[in-house]
């Protein structure tokens, strides 16, 4: 895995690439200081996962991703911050970003979630899970991706469940469904999506703007 890690206090960037560094398949190819420079490195620089900090001088991560995502769409990026502020965690996901973690996440989950990342797979604090889906977004879009894969309003309705943080029990007795039903449908839904779990559910439904009041 080749890695980059853009963040304008040099502490963290140093004390990241140490960490990170240790772990046989990574290797840190490039520490930058700010957005631009990320940019400007990608042109010429082959990099699997840029782990990135949100806010930063001159360009910052939202900025960074959405520039990075557009050009060099093969390039992974983890959000890596101190702000848990949904605004930011609507925007880097909507553009494109595969994850979301805070800056006091030990070494060991850092590096498992660059592991998923770089396997293409979302990875979410589940901490700043509510806040992923707590705000409603509605638009044409959402109607697309329903016919596009055929989504029956029951389906729509177990994933907006789960998106309220429902187990499956929970979903069966809202909606008077026996929980094998549900769980069964839970498992039809991801295999129509041709997502991994209901982490990965819940960011698509939000990419998606299946999620509605």
């Amino acid at each position: 895995m080749r890695l980059a890690i853009v963040d304008d206090e040099i502490l963290i960037r140093q004390g990241l690439e140490i960490l990170l560094q240790q772990y046989e398949d990574v290797d840190v190819v490039a520490t930058c200081e700010n957005g631009l420079e990320i940019c400007k490195l990608a042109e010429s620089q082959t990099i699997d996962v840029v782990l990135m900090d949100i806010r930063m001088p001159k360009m910052n991560g939202v900025e960074a991703t959405r520039y990075l995502k557009e050009n060099f769409p093969g390039i992974k990026i983890l959000i890596l911050t101190t702000f848990s502020d949904d605004e930011y965690i609507h925007e880097a996901l909507s553009l494109g970003a595969f994850g979301y973690l805070l800056k006091d996440a030990k070494p060991q989950q850092i590096y498992q979630a660059l592991k998923s990342a770089n396997d293409g797979h979302v990875v979410i604090e589940p901490s700043l899970l509510s806040q992923v889906v707590s705000r409603p977004r509605v638009s044409t879009k959402a109607d697309d991706v329903v016919k596009q894969h055929k989504l029956s309003e029951k389906e729509l309705t177990i994933i907006r469940h789960i998106a309220d943080g429902l187990t499956n029990s929970e979903i069966a007795s809202a909606m008077f469904l026996a929980e094998g039903t549900v769980k069964n449908n839970v498992s039809q839904i991801l295999s129509k999506l041709t997502l991994r779990d209901r982490t990965q559910l819940v960011i698509f439904a939000f990419r998606n703007q299946l999620i509605i009041e």
